[in-house]
């Protein structure tokens, strides 16, 4: 039997852009009854087991990618201060809106108990001469300052805020899963949802809003199809992650926090960059629908590690009459878990330019320890593309004229790092799609990558909401 109930808006995730978009109801004074519909865990309830097991158990969903606050705020919690960072928002809605914004949302962020710190300010001389060793090297250094909330800081920050919504008065049905949404001569009337117990309900609702994140993308993708939303392919990015010791990161963290690299290597010039930079932080393992192991990096404000680890991205455009890039990615990553057996595989950069795969013997007497206990030393060219593989390697080269030693023979690659961004829905900049009060934030709408900018959307989305007549 399907139970059936109401609200007035009915938002589908509980990561930052869902969150952002009660939170913008909520303080644009709303009064609209708010369900958040999540298919992971409270916040409170969000521990890896690996922490104790030492390896991977499997959580379906994943702990780490699913649950209150979402897979960014439990990979490095990192707020980019800048609208040059973060995806295409400012696209859509005007790079000013997008800027002053990130001001409001940073405010929030602050008043839950944000490090009032910044990093990446204050050091202009050193900037600039990293800057010149890039552009020798011919990259591009995108430098943005750094709200740091840190992993463990961030899961503090959530709570609160969690606690928040809830005593405010929105519900959130946390281990329920949204099957589909409901669409009646074109018009969305709400979502049919599954319960933790099994049983299908119906959630009526005037407005829908869809903010299910990277880890919702092709679940997305495919309803969009179904239902005749208007959306077309993205770039999708595939890579590794990149693992040094901090010492080669030095003068880079210390001013920098993060340093986003931008580059085109030859030959194929494919647009490759850094991503989600950790210093002192810890490689870890993410797990997605059907068992799909990605690698990703935390930092902690307390923990730290000896070594530094980023991604490096290669993004990948397709065109007619290709139109699946996220299968196209899973086909690699499960490529990569194949040879791994399951696991993350990593490889040191010196035994991939002597065309050789790592040996566990080697990782163990190298000066870079893996900080991701149970990766497998295998031979990730075996499962990433030549083009992919070629750009990264070229990118690497030219990023170790910019930070030298960062493409040392003991530097450590793990695979596959994939982002799916896939899914780029057509909105105006109301963020109304073709669908009649059918709505679509953050990275799962393909507009936004990351934290910050996820955040905004949602807080645009509230507060547009709220401003409309009847909400």
């Amino acid at each position: 039997m399907v139970f059936e109930q109401t609200a007035d808006v009915v938002i589908v995730g509980a990561g930052p852009s869902g969150i952002f978009a009660a939170l913008g109801l909520l303080e644009r004074g709303s009064c609209a009854r708010i369900v958040i519909v999540e298919k992971g865990l409270p916040i409170s309830k969000r521990a890896c087991p690996k922490a104790k097991t030492g390896r991977c158990v499997g959580c379906d969903p994943c702990r780490i990618t699913t649950g209150f606050s979402g897979a960014g705020a439990f990979s490095d919690g990192k707020l980019s201060l800048s609208c040059e960072v973060g995806g295409d928002l400012p696209e859509l809605i005007g790079s000013d809106l997008a800027q002053e914004t990130i001001g409001r949302v940073d405010e929030v962020y602050l008043r839950f108990g944000a490090d009032t710190h910044v990093e990446g300010l204050g050091a202009p001389d050193e900037v600039k001469n990293i800057r010149r060793r890039a552009i020798k090297a011919g990259l591009k250094l995108v430098d943005c300052p750094i709200r740091h909330l840190g992993t463990e800081k961030a899961q503090e920050i959530y709570g609160f805020i969690e606690r928040h919504l809830r005593d405010s008065g929105v519900e959130i049905m946390f281990q329920t899963e949204c099957l589909d949404v409901i669409v009646e001569e074109g018009v969305c009337c709400g979502v049919l949802i599954r319960n933790a117990d099994g049983t299908t309900d119906r959630i009526r609702a005037a407005r829908t809003v869809v903010a299910t994140g990277r880890r919702g993308a092709d679940w997305f993708e495919r309803l969009c199809i179904e239902h005749g939303v208007e959306h077309g392919p993205a770039p999708v990015d595939v890579g590794v992650r990149v693992e040094v010791r901090n010492e080669i990161m030095e003068t880079v963290n210390n001013v920098l926090y993060e340093s986003k690299l931008i580059g085109c290597p030859n030959p194929f010039r494919n647009k490759v960059r850094t991503f989600c930079q950790n210093p002192g932080g810890f490689v870890s393992q993410e797990n997605y629908d059907d068992g799909l192991a990605v690698v990703n990096g935390h930092s902690y404000k307390e923990k730290k590690s000896e070594n530094t680890n980023l991604a490096i991205l290669c993004s990948h455009d397709f065109r007619e009459p290709f139109d699946r890039p996220i299968t196209y990615a899973q086909k690699i990553g499960e490529l990569a878990n194949m040879l791994g057996d399951g696991h993350i595989l990593v490889q040191r950069f010196g035994d991939i330019l002597d065309g050789k795969r790592t040996w566990q013997d080697e990782l163990d007497r190298s000066n870079v320890r893996p900080t991701l206990p149970d990766a497998v030393a295998g031979d990730i060219t075996s499962a990433l593309p030549y083009r992919t593989m070629t750009s990264i390697m070229n990118f690497m080269m030219a990023v170790d004229e910019a930070i030298p030693g960062f493409a040392a023979d003991e530097t450590l690659l793990y695979a596959p790092e994939l982002k799916f961004y896939s899914n780029r829905v057509k909105m105006n900049e109301r963020f109304d799609t073709n669908i009649e009060n059918l709505h679509c934030l953050g990275d799962s709408s393909g507009w936004t990558r990351g934290l910050m900018m996820a955040s905004v959307m949602g807080y645009l989305m509230g507060e547009r909401l709220a401003d409309e007549e009847g909400v």
